[in-house]
C-alpha cells in the first residue's frame, strides 16, 4: 500500500538539492531552496487565514513560478489547489469558484479588475494574494504574494498532517459547458504519472527511495510547458518534473509565440517540450522551415502532445528539423491518464490518431465485452488501475465517467475508438459534439444559450469544423427570429464574447430558415457540420 504526497516528494527533493534550479522564467533561476521556503510562506498565509484540511485554494495566474509554487505551498499543509482558466469571464469564474468552495485565490494584477467586479458574486473567498506583473498596484482588499512568501521563519506544517488521500483537484469542461472538478488522490496521480518519468521512482520506495536516488544521481531534465499550467497537460507534467529533481523552464510571453520557444530551447537547453498538437506545432513548424539551421535543438530529447490533434505529416516535417528527438502524442485526459500514446522517430512518424493502447486500458461494446482487434467493431475506451474518486460535487456525472464492471472500476470519458490487428487503436472522437479549438474545449449547448440571448436570433447550433492552425473553428448556426432581419457576424460575435470567455465565441455565422429540430427538441449536429464545412471557405 503506498501512501504518495507531493509535499513529501518536493521537499525531500529540496532537501537534497537545495542549490539546484526548480523553475526558470525568463532572467528568473528560482533554486530549490527558494522554492521551498517561499511555498512555506504561503502556507503560513493560508493557515493564519483560518484554513482548514482540504480547503480549496485557487490558482488565478498565467504561467510563472508563483504558480508551480502555490501548488506547493497547498499539499504542504493539506489543501486541495484548484486551477482556474485565465480566459473566463465573471460568470465562469464565479460559477468555478462556488462550486469549488474556494477560501482563498491567488492572482495576478493583470486580473484585479475582473476580480472587483464580483467580488460581492464570491463572499466564501476569505483571501486574495495578489502576484505582482507590473499592471498596476496591489489593491486594498488583497495581500501581496511576495511579502507572504518570505514570511516563514522555517517549514510550515499544519497541525492534521498530510497524506496520500489528500486531494488533487483539476477543473475540466461539463457538459453543460460549466467546468467540473476532477477529484485526484494524490496518491493515485502520483503513481499514474511517475511511471512515465524520466527517473522513474520505484512505487514501494517511498520518500527514502526519493532521497536515496537524488543522492545519487542529482538533478534531472529541463521541461518547458509551452501550454498553460492550467490545464492538465502542462500541470501534471511539470508536477512530475518537479518530482524528479527536474527543472522546470517556463515562457515568459502570454501569448504563444514559436521564435521565443525556439529562442528559450536553445538558450536555456530544454531537454522536454509540451505542446498541444497542431494548434502549437503548426506556427513551430512555420517558424522553422522560415529560418531552417537559425536554432541549436541538440539538448531537445523529447516533445510531449496531449489535448488535441497532432498530424503525421507535421510530425514528419518537425523530424526533419532535428532527427535526434522522440515525439510523443499521449491520448489522456483529465479523468483517464494513460489510455494510449504513439511515439515517433526519424523516419517513423505515427499516423494521426493511432496509439497503442495502455497496460490498463480495453475498448469495450455498448454491452460491456472487449472489442477484438481487427474486427473493425467500434467500442468506447475504458480505462482501469488507477483513477479518479470521480467529480466533485456531481455524484451523478460521476456514476456516468465511472463504472465498475466485472469487479474492475473504470474511467469511461466517452471517447469512441476501434482496434487495429496489432493492438493499436484508432480514435474516432468523443460521443458528445464537444468541440476542440486550440486545445481548448467549447461545448456548443453553451454558446448556443448565449446566441440565443440576441433579440434576433430565434435558434441556434453551434458547431466545430476544420481548421487549419486551431484544430477546429467554431460555427454558428442562426435562425432569424420571426419577424426580425438576421444580425450581422460581427455583431453576433461580439454579442457571445460579451457573456462568454472569447474563444469560445463563433468565429464564422451562417444563417438558415430553420435548424430542423426533431419533434423531441433535438437537432442534427452531423448534417449541420457537414453543410457548414461545404458552404464556408476553408480556413487557414
Amino acid at each position: 500500500m503506498t501512501d504518495w504526497n507531493y509535499g513529501d516528494v518536493w521537499e525531500t527533493v529540496a532537501d537534497v538539492q537545495p542549490d539546484a534550479v526548480a523553475v526558470t522564467q525568463g532572467t528568473r533561476h528560482m533554486p530549490w531552496s527558494e522554492f521551498d521556503r517561499g511555498a512555506d510562506g504561503i502556507a503560513q498565509f493560508l493557515l493564519d487565514l483560518g484554513a482548514v484540511q482540504q480547503d480549496k485554494v485557487a490558482i488565478y495566474l498565467y504561467n510563472s513560478p508563483e504558480y508551480l509554487q502555490t501548488n506547493f505551498a497547498a499539499v504542504k499543509i493539506g489543501l486541495v489547489p484548484v486551477n482556474t482558466n485565465y480566459r473566463y469571464g465573471d460568470d465562469e469564474l464565479t460559477y468555478l469558484w462556488e462550486n469549488a468552495d474556494a477560501v482563498a485565490v491567488v492572482f495576478h494584477g493583470a486580473f484585479t479588475d475582473r476580480i472587483e467586479g464580483i467580488l460581492d458574486r464570491v463572499p466564501r473567498i476569505k483571501g486574495w494574494l495578489w502576484v505582482d506583473d507590473g499592471m498596476g498596484p496591489c489593491p486594498d482588499w488583497a495581500s501581496p504574494y511576495e511579502e507572504a512568501a518570505k514570511s516563514a521563519p522555517g517549514r510550515t506544517a499544519a497541525p492534521w498532517g498530510r497524506s496520500g488521500d489528500d486531494l488533487f483537484m483539476l477543473y475540466t469542461g461539463g457538459t453543460t459547458g460549466m467546468p467540473k472538478g476532477v477529484m485526484w488522490r494524490q496518491d493515485d496521480l502520483f503513481a499514474r504519472l511517475i511511471i512515465s518519468g524520466v527517473r522513474g521512482y520505484d512505487l514501494e520506495g517511498g520518500v527514502e527511495g526519493v532521497r536515496t536516488s537524488l543522492t545519487a544521481s542529482p538533478g534531472g531534465v529541463t521541461l518547458m510547458p509551452a501550454c498553460p499550467l492550467m490545464h492538465g497537460t502542462g500541470s501534471f507534467t511539470a508536477n512530475t518534473t518537479l518530482a524528479e529533481g527536474g527543472r522546470v523552464c517556463l515562457l515568459e510571453n502570454r501569448k504563444y509565440d514559436p521564435v521565443e520557444l525556439l529562442d528559450t530551447v536553445e538558450r536555456e537547453k530544454v531537454n522536454g517540450l509540451v505542446i498541444v498538437g497542431d494548434p502549437f506545432s503548426r506556427p513551430l513548424l512555420s517558424a522553422l522551415d522560415a529560418q531552417p539551421g537559425r536554432w541549436d535543438l541538440s539538448s531537445l530529447m523529447m516533445v510531449i502532445s496531449s489535448g488535441a490533434m497532432w498530424s503525421e505529416s507535421i510530425k514528419q516535417d518537425l523530424l526533419a528539423h532535428h532527427a535526434g528527438m522522440l515525439l510523443v502524442d499521449a491520448f489522456s485526459s483529465s479523468e483517464a491518464l494513460g489510455m494510449g500514446m504513439s511515439v515517433s522517430g526519424a523516419g517513423n512518424a505515427a499516423a494521426t490518431a493511432t496509439f497503442t493502447l495502455g497496460p490498463d486500458v480495453k475498448v469495450l461494446t455498448e454491452h460491456g465485452q472487449e472489442v477484438t482487434p481487427g474486427s473493425e467493431e467500434i467500442g468506447v475506451l475504458a480505462l482501469g488501475g488507477r483513477n479518479p474518486l470521480g467529480y466533485y460535487k456531481d455524484e451523478e456525472k460521476s456514476e456516468r465517467t465511472f463504472k465498475v464492471m466485472d469487479g474492475v472500476r473504470y474511467s469511461i470519458p466517452g471517447d469512441f475508438a476501434q482496434v487495429d490487428a496489432d493492438g493499436t487503436i484508432r480514435l474516432l472522437g468523443r460521443g458528445s459534439v464537444c468541440i476542440n479549438s486550440g486545445g481548448e474545449k467549447i461545448f456548443p449547448e453553451e454558446v448556443e444559450e448565449a446566441l440565443k440571448t440576441h433579440a434576433g436570433v430565434g435558434d441556434a447550433v453551434v458547431v466545430g469544423i476544420p481548421h487549419a492552425t486551431y484544430g477546429e473553428q467554431i460555427v454558428a448556426v442562426i435562425e432569424p427570429a420571426e419577424g426580425s432581419d438576421p444580425p450581422g457576424e460581427a455583431e453576433l460575435i461580439d454579442h457571445v464574447k460579451g457573456r462568454l470567455a472569447s474563444y469560445k465565441a463563433p468565429r464564422r455565422v451562417r444563417v438558415v430558415s430553420t435548424i430542423g429540430r426533431a419533434p423531441n427538441g433535438k437537432v442534427d449536429y452531423k448534417r449541420h457540420r457537414a453543410e457548414s464545412i461545404e458552404e464556408l471557405e476553408p480556413a487557414t
